[in-house]
């Protein structure tokens, strides 16, 4: 099993999720873990695609909420291209892949929208498999620290995302 793990992070809470599915995943196989802006816009080869950004303005960034971030809030990185953009030149994948989506959000004020039902209605509309639940680990604020516990319930979900798509006993 070989599996991809694409993220965008402005605050390093998303990418220290990323890294822990990513850890949990590695236990079936191959994980290949890749920030967005260097993401392949080809998944052939792969047999689970993950995808995770943060939420900005009830949905997945833009260059303008990146860019606001950074200038604002100063986020101490800037990705050229997030996940909304990598979705948007990649590859529709033949046969079906299954894929699954989460996000960072701040915990309170608890706000609408999300980044990763965003992710997840455009990676089934390309051709991806989306049974899975998409899933929020919140932040403190909107720079973090993620919330306690949040890393553990990372590892949890991706293996339930692994249990529930027959990839583990």
């Amino acid at each position: 099993m070989r599996a991809l793990v694409v993220y965008e992070s402005l605050w390093g809470n998303t990418e220290k999720v990323a890294r822990a599915v990513a850890e949990t995943l590695t236990g079936i196989g191959t994980v290949d873990v890749v920030e967005s802006d260097f993401a392949p816009t080809s998944v052939e080869g792969y047999d689970l695609v993950m995808v995770g950004g943060p939420t900005h303005a009830f949905s997945m960034t833009r260059a303008a909420t990146r860019t606001e971030a950074v200038t604002a809030r100063a986020a101490p990185h800037l990705p050229g291209r997030g996940i909304r953009e990598w979705l948007s030149e990649l590859d529709t994948p033949a046969p079906t892949i299954p894929a699954a989506a989460f996000d960072t959000r701040v915990d309170k004020p608890r706000l609408p929208g999300s980044a990763a039902k965003s992710a997840r209605h455009e990676l089934r509309s390309l051709g991806f498999e989306t049974s899975v639940k998409a899933e929020t680990f919140r932040v403190q604020g909107y720079e973090g620290p993620l919330l306690d516990g949040e890393l553990d319930r990372a590892r949890a979900w991706a293996d339930e995302v692994s249990k529930s798509l027959r990839l583990r006993p």
